[in-house]
């Protein structure tokens, strides 16, 4: 999961919807990772209540969207769940505030394995994780959201202040689509996290990766 070639380069960090059939959605999974450059997918699933998901429904849609990813070299991580990502030979995890420590999730997944952490708009909280190792520090949520209760509010600056002072990558969240990604692009995100603006794309996933890409190349400035 990087986002440096020979000039910095923004790059995809797809989230799947809170809800899927993981068989049904392989196919559509497979339509708009074809699309485009991506850099990661992560699962994030959640019951209409936003309670987690069981461990074998996490399970299931490991085994049906993983290989989808990885065959397409593209780093499948879970979200909330590091025990299972260890388990089931994910790429690696994603945790929030609320979920297992930073510690505790790396000593799971070992050296090797990508653990994210969300900071929401904690400047202090970014760089004590990005000091212990994170491989990469969320922000946001930037834009209003269905996707989840967003508990802040960030301002893109905090993306220009990250990308100055520090070498860790910085992935932007919330609300992102193809009309409102530009700015935090230019801002110095190295990854757009982007999960309904991508399915429920008017044209289809693909098209929705595509204009993503077009977005992060034209906005994308060099290193």
């Amino acid at each position: 999961m990087s986002s440096t070639e020979d000039n910095f380069r923004c790059r995809l960090y797809l989230i799947t919807p809170p809800r899927l059939e993981p068989r049904a959605f392989a196919d559509t999974l497979r339509m708009a990772l074809d699309g485009g450059d991506v850099a990661c997918l992560q699962l994030r699933l959640k019951r209409e209540d936003e309670t987690p998901e069981s461990d074998d429904a996490i399970r299931r849609a490991i085994e049906a969207l993983m290989p989808v990813a990885q065959e397409r070299d593209v780093a499948f991580l879970v979200n909330d769940r590091p025990d299972l990502a260890a388990e089931m030979g994910a790429d690696g995890a994603h945790i929030g505030q609320d979920d297992m420590p930073y510690a505790e999730a790396r000593k799971l997944l070992g050296p090797d394995h990508i653990v994210g952490v969300t900071c929401h708009d904690n400047r202090h909280l970014a760089m004590e994780v990005a000091e212990r190792g994170a491989d990469y520090v969320a922000f946001g949520a930037f834009y209003p959201t269905d996707t989840k209760n967003a508990k802040s509010v960030a301002d893109p600056e905090i993306l220009a202040w990250w990308s100055e002072v520090f070498e860790v990558p910085c992935v932007a969240i919330g609300g992102i689509k193809t009309d409102n990604a530009a700015p935090l692009v230019r801002a110095g995100a190295d990854f757009l996290a982007v999960s309904s603006g991508v399915w429920t794309y008017p044209e289809g996933p693909a098209a929705a990766v595509r204009a993503f890409n077009h977005i992060m190349s034209e906005e994308s400035v060099s290193s």
